[in-house]
């Protein structure tokens, strides 16, 4: 198998989802040739933001992996990954993204993501979201009882 057959899959599962109540998104996990899982996107099925397909076919892919590290694999997308999606690539330690449609296609669907790449890219003053840092004197408690652990699992 190839790019072009598994990015082939990843635009079936993105039009078949569409009539299934989600979004036009399809993504699935390869590693070593061998297709770990598939995602769609069901943000408006399940009422979850962040069921993205990427994200989606990630939590899968970690749950037949039995890890949180997908390192080794690859990610492929229906459509570029906005910024949601391609974070949780990194945090997943995936190797290769993959994808076909971009970031000018979604928004041309009325998925505009470009939106937030160009927010990422601003001082943050400017967000509509407000964004405020209020620090007690425990706030790095969390983190001090964290290191204090030695059983505790890196990532």
């Amino acid at each position: 198998m190839n790019d072009e057959t598994f990015l082939a899959r990843a635009i079936e599962l993105a039009t078949e989802n569409v009539a299934n109540a989600g979004g036009p998104f399809g993504a699935l996990i390869v590693r070593n040739g061998r297709v770990l899982a598939e995602g769609q996107n069901r943000v408006t099925a399940t009422l979850d933001p962040t069921a993205h397909a990427e994200v989606v076919a990630i939590r899968a892919a970690c749950q037949v992996a039995k890890s949180f590290s997908l390192e080794g694999a690859t990610l492929y997308t229906s459509c570029e990954p906005c910024p949601l999606c391609l974070s949780a690539a990194l945090w997943a330690r995936i190797d290769r993204v993959v994808f076909a449609a971009d970031r000018h296609d979604a928004a041309a669907g009325g998925f505009d993501d470009r939106e937030f790449y160009e927010l990422f890219a601003r001082d943050r003053d400017t967000w509509d979201v407000r964004i405020d840092s209020v620090r007690p004197a425990n706030a790095a408690e969390p983190f001090e009882a964290w290191l204090a652990q030695e059983a505790r699992t890196d990532y």
